[in-house]
């Protein structure tokens, strides 16, 4: 600012009446005044002269040619602004400092990432400082520089302005020798907020001083400026953050007087039916409601006001499109929302200043003036927003184009007609979303997730023209069930729901994907229904609802409120809540089951709501919840504001709305599960009526029900023989486990369950035995070569897997070599036994292990051990035969021989041994089983196999056994080769197995 400004300034500020009315806005407003303003006034000076670099910038990198001479017609127009500024700034303007007045003023603060960065850059310079983090405290750097300080003595004083705070600090002087010092050294700190800035008059003593009165009552303290340009530097900025609240205010309400005193130029309602004027006869908002975004919430209005509020041009409010474009079907067909907006978007301009021939020049560029102000804050706002409704519409409700293909047509000959460059871009996002949505979906979509699913589980079958309830797996059938009822949920659509339009004639057409639900709903509840009352046999029939009941169980887990409601609503139906027998038979935690589902819905689905609300997606909530809140909003509602035939309710379509998004936020999250093509086909084909009508199918369940339990009967039920010959025993709701190696097993239930388990595994293995994997472990030792025997003989290797329970699958599997023939067929009881061949002495012996050379704990070398199990009785050769229990057993029979040959101490050395089983002649035709019932129980993480078992029989007939060796190594806390089993009476190491 030149001299003459700042005395004509200060002559101004200097008036009486002046200094009153700035007293009156606030105590020390004057300052602000006349350190404030003058910045403020170059302003659009500093703005000109970047416009100007930015189009010598925009000229020199542009690639199109089009722009370059829309570039050039614009530095042409400005060149006479250009030239005179020069001339004007001929000294030159100040420096602007970064981050001046206006950009505050305006919001436009650094990027908060940097500013964090140079705040936290700041701090760590300044050695000692005290309070909050700067960064924590404020957003914004402004400026730093040197002051003197007003004292005892004058001081020196480096100052940091932050938009919150004033950090004083002084040059550190002090020098360390560990590590390097900070460059600063706290002295003092101002929260802007809590302080004033007062001017001073310069004295002889002190020039260019200004005073920082703290508002709690300390003591002023007196900075000075090396020159009056720092010290109006340091005024403005100081004042600008102390009075930033007050010039924000006084600047909005001047703004507003200024658009109140020069209203927009509309053009008359005759040409745009859009112009009229808000009243309560057109128009009405909620009291004292505002939206997120700050805006007016509408409570009803006319359709064309409706269309007004949807594409303003004072404010924009997402919220209300997506309401809109949701519930207008209820209100407008989609072609007449088509005419309004594009008839919306086509605004005429009003009367140009050349068609007024009777106006002064004045007047023109009045008028000029004012049509430019039309097409910048009226038209164009408008006409995007009009555009981004199209968007929003045809990549949210795409389905109005795919029903109605002249509404598809309409459009692309509005998009195409459009023109106007600042419109290039959204009429190019809309193309590109009706193409996307244009092409075909056959392909399903690729979903990763961060773990993967669980397998497939089978119980009694896997052909689908046996499926049944009893013949899945309860937790394959629950999981189906949810994937299945999950697509069905998610496909549903929020116009189906708007209107109660699945209620009329047309639903076929405008609700087909909540249809297809509700369908499928009602056949698995008439299925299950079905199934109960099928099962004639009592104990079957209690079998039925048992596995109902795990199924409920699985989709509880699986968060499907859906399924679960289905199987409480088809227990609670009237054929089967009769069943009372059925239900006492029940165990007590199904029962307890039971009841907590069917308690979800009462009390207006307050527990199932609170169930909703406590869990993660993904789920499958209730529909039905959802379309009782629908209908009773719909038909409880009016469609027209009361005492108004013309104001359509839109506070109704809100609510309606509001149910529509909770169904929304429930379907993006899949679930992490395999789909079984066969098992869901068989869920989607679900048809338990046959031929029947729901009323004739309703009366036969009702009689069947009647038939299965008469009425009256205390205890005595008629007895139905059982028609099914499938197990009633359920396989539980226990996932099964994946091993490492892939191979899947199922949790048993029965020791000859998982006996024939373990059997049919060892007779299907397919695999060449050169072909198999190794184990990788540095223990395992080198297989010996195996002993031929006579192909005649019934001697052969037996092969023995890795138990399904080994602690020691990674790196310990056994390692044997050939496949194991199959059993030969045994001879009768009667039938006498062939003689055997004589027992192999020197080839059969185990290899010899090598002799270790030293033994640091000073531990001899164990001879091999040989232990006979059997049935019945264990013993040790040549013990005699002592009494054991029928479970695996601690095989040595006195401490002193346990003593001497498997040692207590830690040692690394190797242990031989040799290990037979030995069958008694009763449990002869059962002897392939118990040894593979027992062998595989095998397991140590120090347990190695040197070659395959070897089968033989007694001269005498009387015995069958098994003969294996191998060695252990003889390290850790457990030095023992053991069988798992539970611990005996004799055990001296009691845990999980000896």
């Amino acid at each position: 600012m030149s001299k003459e400004c700042r005395e004509t300034l200060s002559r101004l500020l200097a008036k009486p009446h002046m200094l009153m009315y700035f007293e009156t806005i606030n105590h020390g407003f004057k300052d602000a005044v006349a350190y404030v303003l003058p910045k403020l006034l170059l302003e659009p000076i500093y703005h000109c002269y970047h416009y100007f670099d930015t189009l010598k910038l925009l000229l020199k990198t542009s690639p199109n040619e089009e722009d370059k001479e829309s570039l050039k017609q614009a530095s042409g127009a400005l060149m006479a602004v250009q030239t005179e500024l020069e001339r004007i700034c001929v000294g030159g303007l100040p420096k602007r400092r970064s981050g001046g007045s206006f950009m505050r003023l305006q919001r436009r603060s650094a990027a908060k990432q940097e500013s964090v960065k140079r705040m936290n850059n700041i701090q760590k310079s300044i050695e000692g400082f005290e309070g909050k983090d700067i960064c924590s405290v404020c957003n914004e750097f402004i400026m730093e520089g040197n002051l003197g300080r007003v004292g005892k003595r004058m001081t020196e004083r480096h100052v940091y302005l932050f938009d919150a705070m004033m950090v004083c600090v002084k040059l550190n002087t002090r020098r360390s020798v560990t590590s390097t010092p900070a460059e600063y050294r706290f002295k003092e700190c101002y929260v802007i907020r809590k302080i004033n800035v007062v001017d001073k008059e310069d004295t002889e003593d002190v020039k260019n001083c200004f005073q920082i009165v703290s508002r709690d009552q300390s003591p002023p303290v007196m900075f000075f400026a090396k020159t009056a340009e720092e010290k109006s530097n340091w005024m403005e900025a100081l004042t600008t953050l102390s009075y930033r609240g007050t010039l924000d205010r006084m600047l909005d309400a001047i703004l507003a007087e200024e658009e109140k005193n020069q209203p927009l130029r509309l053009p008359s309602v005759d040409q745009y039916r859009f112009a009229h004027k808000d009243t309560k006869f057109n128009i009405v908002f909620e009291e004292g409601q505002k939206s997120q975004s700050g805006v007016p919430v509408i409570k009803g209005g006319t359709l064309l006001k409706l269309i007004e509020r949807l594409t303003y041009h004072t404010y924009a409010d997402p919220s209300f499109v997506r309401t809109f474009l949701t519930t207008y079907r209820s209100f407008c067909q989609p072609h007449i929302l088509m005419d309004l907006l594009i008839e919306r978007f086509k605004i005429q301009d009003p009367v140009s200043p050349d068609q007024d021939k009777g106006s002064t020049d004045r007047e023109k560029n009045h008028m000029r003036e004012d049509l430019k102000r039309f097409r910048k804050e009226y038209a164009q706002p408008i006409q995007l927003r009009v555009l981004n409704v199209f968007r929003h519409w045809v990549d949210h409700h795409y389905y109005d184009f795919e029903r109605d293909p002249s509404l598809q047509e309409r459009h692309a000959e509005f998009i195409k007609d459009i023109k106007e460059k600042a419109m290039r871009k959204w009429v190019e996002s809309i193309k590109k979303i009706v193409e996307r949505r244009m092409e075909p979906n056959d392909l399903p979509r690729e979903i990763t997730f961060d773990r993967e699913p669980p397998p497939i589980e089978w119980h009694l079958t896997r052909n689908s023209d046996e499926f049944g309830l009893m013949q899945l797996h309860p937790i394959e059938i629950a999981r189906q069930l949810t994937l299945l009822e999950s697509d069905l949920y998610r496909a549903v659509r929020p116009s189906e729901l708007v209107g109660t339009v699945w209620m009329k004639k047309d639903k076929e057409v405008t609700s087909p994907n909540l249809l297809k639900m509700i369908r499928h709903s009602n056949m698995f509840i008439y299925w299950i229904e079905h199934c109960i009352v099928e099962a004639e046999n009592f104990e079957e029939r209690v079998a039925v609802v048992s596995r109902i009941i795990e199924i409920l169980q699985v989709l509880q887990e699986l968060n499907n409120f859906n399924g679960v409601m289905e199987i409480a609503s088809a227990m609670s139906s009237a054929p089967i809540h009769r069943l009372e027998h059925t239900i006492r038979e029940l165990t007590p935690k199904k029962k307890q089951i039971l009841e907590e589902a069917q308690e979800l819905t009462t009390n207006h689905y307050k527990k199932y709501t609170e169930r909703l609300r406590s869990i993660n997606p993904p789920c499958v909530p209730f529909f039905g919840m959802y379309l009782t809140n629908i209908l009773k909003t719909e038909e409880g509602n009016p469609d027209f504001l009361p005492d108004s035939f013309d104001l359509i309710n839109f506070s109704k379509r809100r609510r309606v709305a509001e149910i529509t998004a909770e169904i929304q936020q429930y379907q993006n999250q899949p679930y992490c599960l395999i789909a079984e093509k066969k098992i869901r086909q068989f869920f989607e084909n679900l048809n338990p009526l046959r031929n029947k009508t729901e009323a004739e199918f309703e009366q036969y369940i009702y009689e069947k029900s009647l038939e299965i339990e008469p009425r009256n009967t205390n205890n005595r039920l008629p007895k139905h023989p059982r028609k099914t010959t499938y197990p009633l025993k359920s396989p539980g709701i226990k996932p099964s486990r994946v091993h490492i190696d892939g191979q899947k097993t199922t949790p048993t239930t029965g020791k000859n369950q998982s006996m024939q388990r373990i059997y049919n595994e060892t007779t299907n293995l397919s695999c060449p035995r050169g072909q198999r994997d190794t184990p990788s472990s540095p223990h395992t030792p080198t297989s010996p070569t195996s002993v031929a025997f006579d192909p005649s003989s019934v001697h052969a290797f037996v092969d023995i897997p890795a138990s399904v329970n080994s602690r020691s699958q990674v790196g310990h599997t056994l390692n044997t070599e050939h496949i194991p023939p199959p059993i030969p067929p045994r001879p009768s009881r009667n039938q006498p036994l062939p003689p055997l061949p004589p027992k192999p002495t020197s080839n059969r012996q185990p290899p010899a292990v090598p002799p270790k050379t030293s033994n640091t704990n000073g531990i001899p070398q164990l001879p091999p051990k040989t232990y006979i199990h059997s049935r019945g009785t264990v013993k040790k050769l040549p013990q005699p035969i002592q009494p054991a229990n029928q479970n695996f057993r601690n095989l040595p029979s006195s401490p002193e021989t346990e003593q001497s040959n498997i040692p207590n101490e830690p040692s690394s050395a190797n242990r031989g041994w040799q290990t037979s089983f030995c069958a008694q002649p009763e449990t002869h035709e059962n002897f392939p089983m118990n040894l593979l019932a027992g062998m595989p129980q095998m397991s140590h993480s120090q347990y190695h196999v040197h070659h395959s078992p070897s089968a033989h029989r007694s001269p005498s007939g009387t015995h069958m056994s098994i003969q294996m060796t191998g060695h252990y190594n003889n390290e850790g806390s457990d030095r023992r080769g053991y069988f798992h089993g539970p611990p005996t009476d004799n055990d001296r190491t009691p845990g999980p197995g000896v």
